[in-house]
């Protein structure tokens, strides 16, 4: 029974992800994009965008702040962050940034950046990836974990 699930899973995954270097080994194939489809779960997230959307815009998703916008105040290298996402895992989806004024496509992009650089879906990271960037300073974020989770 292993076997046939393990084959069948194999199979899907190759199908569906050719993004991935071919030196990774089936086995960490399977384990990224199982990480993959169970980070992706809105509603793990739903209490943290809601309480985002408050903090960065009151919840006005017409809200603009220099090149920021939206009701989550999504900047232009984040849309395109997200449409380079898109591309590695071959989806032909692309955001635009008038994506950015509607709060189900804010949230839609919310999702997939930390898909893809939350797999574990911690929550204080992943607020600190919105606010900070991949590459997030704990002390420069601080402030902002503390206002979203208050929030919440």
């Amino acid at each position: 029974m292993f076997v046939a699930f393990f084959s069948v899973s194999i199979e899907h995954y190759a199908k569906s992800d050719r993004s991935v270097m071919s030196n990774d080994s089936v086995e960490s194939k399977v384990a990224k994009k199982k990480t993959e489809k169970k980070a992706v779960n809105p509603s793990h997230w739903d209490a943290v965008m809601n309480a985002i959307i408050q903090v960065e815009s009151g919840g006005n998703s017409k809200a603009v702040n220099g090149r920021y916008a939206g009701a989550m105040q999504i900047s232009p290298v984040l849309v395109k962050e997200c449409n380079n996402i898109l591309k590695n895992r071959n989806v032909a989806k692309r955001f635009t940034l008038s994506d950015r004024f509607s709060v189900k496509k804010s949230k839609e992009m919310f999702l997939l950046i930390q898909s893809h650089y939350n797999p574990s879906n911690n929550i204080e990271k992943g607020i600190r990836i919105w606010n900070g960037g991949c590459n997030y300073k704990v002390a420069s974020t601080n402030r902002y974990v503390r206002r979203v989770m208050n929030m919440m």
